[in-house]
């Protein structure tokens, strides 16, 4: 499939997709968004068994594009406009992204603002690169967090730190994004794509219908109650336990040998 504003490419059993609007540091527009999600739909009718995002050129991800949505605006004569339609989209690839049941990885080059920054932390894991930089931008210009942020933010740094950054916008360096939990790993810059690439792959390998099962778990855990998570934990260890990949894990260590999963 070929697309306009984002590349994609299978590497085997992992699948890259890259923003590719560099001239505007990647800003996420209505088209963006379409392709990523028909993007993802693609990696899973290929059968990929993790997938990396990144972005083209210096910047992962500089969040929405103000000059789209101020014509969508104007055109339509709609303030409304200039959020709903793009609003939408970027929501519904924010749950694709959690509800997708393989891994996904960000590997954050430069600057992740506003809602790039938020596209970001709602992969399972985020690789940075060491000039990488993260911000929740939207209070320089009068908005309020969206794409996810004011719900990831507090649960990854807690809740007043991530009041101060929505609040002020400040701009969080790679090295201290890691050290308040934002991310998992800072990495030269140099190594980025090879080191997000090998977690990948690494991850490929792994049972990926389990992992699927943990993000299904780490999802509700945000709002179940200890009972109904432990209910929950309970149906799907059940629907694991019926897996050829649980079958292989018990051959594996009862005949001390590799495994070798499937992701099924």
């Amino acid at each position: 499939m070929t697309f306009e504003t984002i590349q994609s490419e299978a590497r085997g059993s992992v699948f890259l997709i890259t923003l590719n609007r560099p001239e505007s540091l990647n800003a996420l527009t209505t088209k963006v968004a379409q392709e990523f999600l028909a993007a993802v739909t693609q990696a899973r009718a290929d059968g990929a068994r993790a997938i990396v995002l990144t972005g083209a050129g210096r910047a992962f991800c500089a969040g929405g594009d103000l000059r789209e949505m101020r014509s969508m605006a104007e055109s339509g004569g709609n303030v409304g406009a200039f959020f709903d339609e793009p609003l939408q989209l970027l929501n519904e690839c924010i749950l694709v992204i959690r509800r997708t049941p393989l891994p996904i990885i960000a590997a954050v080059n430069g600057a992740a603002s506003g809602g790039g920054c938020n596209l970001a932390l709602a992969c399972d894991l985020v690789i940075a690169g060491e000039s990488a930089r993260f911000n929740q931008a939207f209070i320089k210009i009068g908005l309020i967090p969206d794409c996810g942020g004011s719900f990831i933010l507090p649960r990854l740094i807690g809740w007043k730190r991530a009041a101060e950054l929505m609040m002020t916008g400040e701009v969080v360096a790679a090295g201290d994004a890691l050290k308040m939990g934002m991310i998992n790993a800072v990495v030269p810059d140099a190594e980025l794509m090879a080191q997000a690439l090998a977690m990948a792959e690494r991850l490929a390998q792994a049972p990926t219908a389990a992992i699927g099962r943990i993000k299904e778990l780490l999802e509700a855990s945000a709002t179940n109650d200890y009972a109904t998570q432990l209910e929950l934990e309970r149906k799907l260890q059940i629907q694991s336990g019926l897996t050829q990949d649980f079958r292989e894990g018990v051959g594996a260590f009862l005949e001390k040998r590799a495994t070798k999963f499937v992701g099924g």
